[in-house]
């Protein structure tokens, strides 16, 4: 196990790509809690269908836990999941966010 002042800091970048109604949504939300209470920085970005998500109340919790979450707005578009009502702590973006947080994340963790 590594002590959590090793981790404090790090950067952790999850990629989500299947629906509310797949178990990757609930290890995405497990990993980020636990991540949070190790004090690393989270990035997850939502992309095909994990769009979808916006509609769980786990998932949007995380962003108000701290978890920086940004959503692939074409993939918003192509599933007809609205972009409105949300506010500053989910940002609508494209793929160019998503490349600068694999480059930029200690670790990347594609569900």
């Amino acid at each position: 196990m590594v002590p959590m002042n090793d981790l404090a800091g790090k950067k952790l970048g999850l990629l989500l790509s299947t629906p509310p109604s797949h178990p990757n949504a609930d290890v995405v939300v497990g990993l980020s809690r636990e991540a949070l209470r190790s004090h690393v920085n989270v990035y997850l970005y939502l992309i095909d269908e994990g769009v979808k998500n916006l509609e769980n109340a786990a998932i949007l919790s995380l962003a108000s836990a701290g978890v920086k979450l940004n959503v692939c707005a074409y993939g918003c578009q192509q599933h007809k999941v609205s972009t409105e009502g949300y506010g500053q702590e989910v940002t609508f973006c494209g793929l160019v966010v998503l490349s600068q947080i694999i480059t930029g994340c200690d670790r990347f963790i594609s569900l």
